[in-house]
């Protein structure tokens, strides 16, 4: 008989537990566990009990201001009417300050809204990367989760914070919506010589496909032993004829070597840590030490120049 597990029809129904014991300091955990039959599709789908912490209000409530902040700006530019709120949402943003305003901090209606839930929302995310880091200690936990999350807020404060310092104007920051995120990234990489030839970007996009591939691939292999128990990895990193071994065997066929459990999940962890931060360096150089990224690339010989056919390109800032 083989072994059902997780991603079958058949769900496991064992008794709520609260979690392991919490330190003398710590708040209660808050709410009455209950189990899903949706989230008992994918898992064992115990919801609740709740544990925030001060942390996580506090995070929980900076947060909720920020997007006061910006839903109430949006829906005023819609002249307070909800049904055009809805339609145009995707349109709709907080843009940041004006250039004449530099860093200075400019009137409401024109960025202070901007700056104020820039503020509360960076507080919020650094409060939950607090707790983040105190939540694993308390439970014994590495702090792998923690630093992911550090990698992907580096590159929120560069897009908002370090690189419109670095440039001296907030009029340099991304607004907040969603079609003029877009339509800002699309700007910026036209107006600083297209990001493709920015080196930085490029080691973004790699390691962005990499970890989807390492991740996808992970995935596929742990769905495919299922059947022999292939998700109790730690279990079976050492038996022979396993899931574990099974799948090993598998990769060595197909790809000429294997990863283990434990280093396929330190490969997928690097390439997605890797993403944001090599993003954000790419960010932060451009307009501040490179003008031009299709110059730079071809005054280092990363990239071809454009045949001279109206004469040669001159870089307008030189």
């Amino acid at each position: 008989m083989e072994y059902q597990f997780i991603f079958t029809r058949v769900q496991p129904h064992p008794p709520s537990y609260p979690g392991v014991p919490l330190p003398r300091d710590n708040q209660a955990r808050v709410g009455k566990p209950m189990h899903s039959r949706l989230l008992g599709l994918f898992a064992d789908a115990q919801i609740g009990p709740f544990y925030l912490g001060w942390l996580g209000l506090l995070s929980v409530a900076c947060g909720f201001i920020a997007f006061e902040i910006i839903g109430l700006n949006m829906l005023a530019s819609v002249n307070w009417n909800v049904v055009e709120f809805i339609r145009l949402l995707p349109w709709l943003a907080l843009e940041p300050p004006g250039p004449q305003w530099g860093l200075r901090i400019p009137p409401l209606n024109q960025g202070g809204w901007w700056l104020m839930a820039g503020f509360f929302l960076t507080a919020s995310v650094l409060l939950w990367l607090a707790r983040t880091w105190r939540r694993a200690d308390q439970l014994g936990l590495g702090q792998h989760t923690f630093w992911a999350f550090a990698a992907a807020i580096w590159l929120f404060l560069v897009l908002g914070f370090l690189r419109p310092l670095w440039m001296g104007s907030w009029s340099e920051a991304v607004p907040f919506g969603i079609f003029p995120h877009l339509d800002w990234t699309a700007a910026f990489s036209i107006r600083y010589g297209n990001l493709f030839y920015n080196p930085f970007h490029a080691l973004s996009i790699v390691f962005l496909y990499g970890s989807v591939l390492l991740f996808a691939m992970h995935g596929a292999t742990i769905l495919a032993v299922a059947r022999f128990g292939g998700e109790r990895e730690v279990d079976q990193a050492m038996d022979r004829g396993t899931a574990a071994e099974r799948a090993g065997i598998f990769w060595r066929w197909t790809m000429g070597f294997n990863a283990t459990y434990e280093s396929i999940h330190r490969w997928a962890w690097w390439f997605a840590v890797l993403t944001p931060l090599t993003g954000g360096i790419g960010i932060l150089l451009t307009g501040t030490v490179v003008d031009n990224w299709y110059l730079w690339a071809i005054e280092k010989r990363f990239a071809p120049a454009y045949p001279a056919v109206w004469g040669p390109i001159i870089d307008p800032t030189r």
